[in-house]
């Protein structure tokens, strides 16, 4: 699967980009999964739920299903935070994975920085940001795309795309095997 990372400051506009980015992919007709990085508490459910009163009550995961998705809650109950490569093994078959935040990771990201950011860019420390989304001319010493140009961004990670793999079980044609 191919993965690009989404990352910068906070009020940068990451989550703004990234969800631009997944609508441009998936009107292209692509298939796009996404995992979103959060440094505080999060919780999806609410207390008082069905749902809620299963995983307080000791459930390890907890599947909320409807007509028109489904969700699967994950307790860590004290264990580690899952590294990005385990989230991305529990992801279903895709073309692109967007991957908003895990900044630490050594993924290709696309850092977005504002002229107006308080914080240093990210790419003067970490080698696998391998784009810049400003709203200036970063000094970066690769791309440097426009913040606003979703479609220029889409066709930058495009043209990253891996070709797909040769599944293993495929047996040269005898034509090939003299």
């Amino acid at each position: 699967m191919n993965v690009i990372g989404i990352v910068g400051w906070k009020n940068s506009g990451k989550t703004t980009l990234a969800s631009a980015l997944i609508r441009e992919l998936s009107g292209r007709g692509l298939t796009v999964n996404s995992i979103k990085h959060a440094h505080h508490m999060v919780d999806v459910d609410q207390p008082g739920t069905d749902s809620y009163k299963h995983r307080e009550a000791g459930a390890r995961e907890v599947i909320l299903a409807g007509g028109q998705r489904f969700a699967i809650m994950h307790e860590l109950r004290g264990a580690k935070e899952p590294t990005l490569d385990v989230l991305l093994a529990r992801l279903g078959p895709c073309d692109w994975v967007v991957v908003e935040g895990f900044k630490t990771h050594t993924h290709p990201k696309i850092e977005v920085h504002r002229r107006e950011s308080s914080g240093s860019p990210l790419f003067r420390e970490d080698k696998s940001i391998v784009a810049v989304a400003a709203d200036y001319p970063a000094d970066f010493q690769g791309p440097v795309l426009d913040v606003n140009d979703v479609t220029a961004i889409a066709d930058f990670v495009l043209s990253r795309e891996k070709p797909p793999s040769v599944s293993s079980d495929t047996k040269p044609s005898d034509a090939q095997n003299p």
